[in-house]
């Protein structure tokens, strides 16, 4: 069913995937990014999209503002088709010791990775309970689970995520509509494979699996959580780590 599937962070490597899986469960994805990137970053990304036989549009907002995101919603169901599937996949480090953190570093990384949640959510929330299905999946992130220093910012605004489910869930279940996250470990993006070379095999080597998960793997998961016959999962999250750490 061509359900309109929107991604924050979606032109990211884990959006990207993301999107991919969707169009592959025969979704329409949406990807929507930060609204100060290139114009010519959008639109390789489209044009790389379209030769993979792709037609993914791609909107700009800011997600730290709640009403940058209800005109980017409101566009988007009046071009593209009301939101059925949201993925706040969305999010920054700042990564500092806390005793070297700054107002500032604490404050991006709350508004952009928590805050995000909240501005997208409220505007599909509504919608997908009039209508009585919905999917909902925030990203969280292994980090929020068993903390890490030097990130005191990331890891409260990926824990948060945990009671956000499972409150909400509770609230929307009878309506069709499901919260649910993914802890993605450490995951093979362009990112953290920039990462120096022998850093990144200490990294790896306290990873049980013995490597990096790919971006894919949490894109499924995703397709997984989103199904139409996944109405029975809420206030969950799974854990895709390759066993760094079980909860």
């Amino acid at each position: 069913m061509s359900r309109v599937a929107v991604v924050t962070g979606g032109i990211g490597g884990l959006g990207t995937a993301m999107c991919k899986a969707l169009a592959e469960q025969g979704r329409q994805p949406v990807a929507v990014d930060y609204n100060g990137l290139k114009p010519e970053v959008v639109e390789k990304w489209k044009a790389d999209r379209a030769a993979e036989g792709l037609n993914i549009p791609v909107y700009l907002a800011d997600v730290t503002d709640f009403a940058s995101c209800a005109e980017t919603c409101k566009k988007i169901e009046a071009e593209v088709g009301p939101i059925e599937i949201l993925v706040n996949n969305a999010g920054i480090t700042r990564d500092a010791m806390f005793h070297k953190m700054s107002p500032e570093q604490w404050d991006q990384v709350i508004k952009t990775n928590l805050y995000s949640v909240f501005n997208m959510t409220k505007q599909v929330y509504e919608g997908m309970t009039a209508r009585g299905w919905g999917r909902i999946v925030n990203i969280s992130s292994v980090n929020g689970l068993k903390g890490q220093a030097g990130q005191t910012n990331y890891s409260a605004t990926k824990a948060a995520i945990y009671g956000f489910n499972k409150a909400l869930s509770q609230e929307c279940i009878k309506k069709g509509v499901t919260v649910n996250s993914i802890s993605p470990g450490y995951i093979g993006t362009d990112m953290v494979r920039a990462i120096r070379e022998d850093v990144l095999q200490k990294i790896i080597g306290t990873i049980p699996a013995g490597r990096l998960g790919e971006p894919s793997e949490i894109a499924r998961t995703v397709a997984f959580l989103v199904a139409e016959d996944a109405g029975f999962i809420t206030g969950e999250d799974i854990t895709v780590n390759g066993g760094i750490y079980f909860h």
